[in-house]
C-alpha cells in the first residue's frame, strides 16, 4: 500500500495514489480475472486447470491472467508437483472483491436459463461461505439471532456509533471510551466491548458474545490483524453479515463440527440435521430459517 502524501510533496494537485489505484482498477476490470477473483471467494485454493474451466478460457490465457493478478498482490500462489493452486491473498483481498460484487449483483429480472443454475443459485442465496464466513439466508439469521441475545451489536458511522444507544468514541488502543453527552447504554446481555484496533467496523462482539463464543468452544483470535467483528454486505440479502475474525471462527467450527456441509462445486453450504439442533439450542435459530 502507498503511504499518504500531501500534494506539498509532489509538488502538484493530483494524488500519488492515483496510479497504484488504476492499476488495481486495471486487474479488476477483466472479465476472466474477475471471474477468478469471484470463485477464489470460496476460500479455496484452486488449480489453474479448475479456474480455466470454471472460467471458459484455455490454460495458456488463464496462465497469463494469473501471473496478472499474482504481480498485482490479488493472489498468492503455490506449487504442489506439476500442480499451480493459486488462492486470494489475504482477507482484505476478499473484503474489496466482495464489496465491489455487490455493486454489480444480479437484477431482479435476471432469470436463470436452466434448472441446474436455477438449483444452484437458490442454494448459494439459502447459504454459502463469502470467502471464510457465512453468507446468504444462512449468514444473516445467525447474525440476526446473536444481535437479538445482545452478542452482537450493530454499529454505524464514523464514530462508532451503537444502534439505540448513544454514540461512542474508539479511543487509542481500541478502547471504548463515553463521548462527549452520556455513558454508552449496553445492549441486553453485556456490556460493549470492541477487539484492540475495532473502529467503526458495523459490528462489535459485546462482553456476552465474547464468553459466548468462548463457551461454545470456537476459538477467536483476538491477536488478529483483521476486526474482530465486521460488517459484510450480503449481496443476495441486501442486508450485513457477520464477517471479521469471530465470522470465520464461527464459519471454521460450523463445517468442522458438521453443522454446515459443502454443496455443489461453488460456495454453497447447506446447515445439517446437527447443525439445526445446535443452532435451535445455541442461538433459538428455527430450522424453517435454515432450509
Amino acid at each position: 500500500m502507498l503511504d499518504h502524501v500531501s500534494i506539498t510533496d509532489t509538488g502538484n494537485d493530483r494524488d500519488v495514489r492515483a496510479p497504484g489505484l488504476a492499476a488495481l482498477a486495471g486487474l479488476v476490470a477483466d472479465e476472466t480475472r474477475a471471474a477468478c477473483l469471484l470463485a477464489l471467494l470460496d476460500g479455496r485454493a484452486w488449480t489453474a486447470g479448475e479456474l480455466a474451466r470454471h472460467a471458459g478460457v484455455a490454460p495458456s490465457t488463464l496462465s497469463e491472467h494469473l501471473g496478472k493478478l499474482v504481480a498485482g498482490g490479488l493472489l498468492a500462489e503455490e506449487r504442489q508437483g506439476r500442480h499451480r493452486y493459486v488462492r486470494l491473498a489475504d482477507t482484505r483481498v476478499a473484503q474489496l472483491v466482495e464489496d465491489l460484487a455487490v455493486q454489480v449483483a444480479p437484477p431482479a429480472a435476471h432469470r436463470p436459463r436452466t434448472l441446474r443454475a436455477a438449483s444452484a443459485g437458490s442454494a448459494m442465496a439459502r447459504g454459502r461461505t463469502c470467502y471464510d464466513h457465512l453468507a446468504g439466508r444462512l449468514g444473516i439469521a445467525v447474525t440476526d439471532a446473536l444481535t437479538a441475545q445482545g452478542l452482537l451489536s450493530a454499529v454505524s458511522g464514523p464514530e462508532g456509533r451503537i444502534d439505540g444507544a448513544r454514540a461512542v468514541t474508539p479511543a487509542v488502543g481500541g478502547a471504548v471510551t463515553p463521548a462527549v453527552g452520556g455513558a454508552v447504554t449496553p445492549p441486553v446481555g453485556g456490556a460493549v466491548t470492541p477487539a484492540s484496533r475495532e473502529r467503526a467496523t458495523g459490528f462489535l462482539l459485546t462482553e456476552a458474545g465474547l464468553r459466548w463464543f468462548e463457551g461454545t468452544g470456537i476459538t477467536l483470535d483476538r491477536a488478529a490483524r483483521r476486526p474482530l467483528a465486521r460488517a459484510c454486505l450480503d449481496w443476495t440479502e441486501r442486508r450485513p453479515h457477520l464477517a471479521g475474525a469471530a465470522g470465520a471462527a464461527l464459519c471454521r467450527h460450523a463445517l468442522d463440527a458438521g453443522w454446515c456441509v459443502r454443496i455443489g462445486s461453488e460456495r454453497a453450504v447447506k446447515v445439517t440435521a446437527t447443525g439445526e439442533r445446535a443452532l435451535a439450542d445455541l442461538l433459538g435459530i428455527e430450522a424453517a430459517a435454515l432450509r
